[in-house]
């Protein structure tokens, strides 16, 4: 949905009443802005200028080796997430659709950069350490490992998007809605969160399997 001038400034998103809040050129000045705030994951969320976008739809092929991954815009990572559980397979413009709004309801709600929102809640809702099968002659049993950078982010935009599809499920709020408060509330470390409550789940198995 995007309407296309000779001025880069005159880049509008287009919703269904009007003009969405965000403007794209205000949007990927946005994702300009960002910082990551975590050194670990610095390489593994992908906000700097070059790998800014206008829309989260770049059809990269990121799962072609590996690690390539971490390249693809953030924003992107989460509208391919919110494909999943069948009926969604697929259905990427839908997927943007859905960021787009909840990058809307985050700006309305906060005042703040709704990229910068994603970031922090990516970054609080990664599990630092885990618990992995060990076994050995028939016994088995759990130990606690670290957990790599990479998978800190896939594991934190899963458990965002799991939180949020299952708060909107037989619910009045849309999906954008419960998105943007599971983003928010995760940003903040607040147990409100799906994500951080599962973080903090998994983070207490494995310390307990030390």
């Amino acid at each position: 949905f995007l309407f296309l001038d000779p001025q880069p400034e005159h880049l509008f998103f287009f919703c269904f009443g009007g003009v969405s809040v965000l403007t794209a050129r205000r949007l990927l000045l946005l994702s300009r802005s960002c910082q990551v705030n975590d050194m670990a994951l610095e390489d593994y969320i992908a906000v700097k200028p070059k790998v800014a976008v206008y829309v989260p739809h770049t059809a990269g092929r990121y799962q072609a080796k590996r690690f390539r991954k971490a390249q693809c815009p953030i924003a992107e990572r989460l509208a391919c997430s919110l494909m999943m559980h069948g009926r969604n397979n697929g259905k990427k413009l839908m997927a943007n659709r859905i960021v787009k709004h909840t990058f809307d309801v985050i700006n309305l709600l906060t005042d703040q950069n709704p990229i910068q929102i994603l970031v922090d809640a990516v970054i609080n809702s990664g599990p630092r350490e885990d618990a992995t099968r060990i076994g050995s002659a028939g016994v088995v049993r759990r130990q606690a490992v670290d957990v790599s950078p990479l998978r800190r982010v896939n594991q934190a935009i899963w458990l965002l998007t799991t939180g949020a599809r299952e708060a909107a499920f037989r619910n009045i709020k849309t999906l954008p809605e419960c998105l943007a408060d599971e983003l928010i509330n995760a940003a903040k470390g607040s147990s409100n969160s799906y994500a951080i409550k599962k973080k903090d789940e998994i983070e207490r198995v494995a310390k307990a399997n030390r």
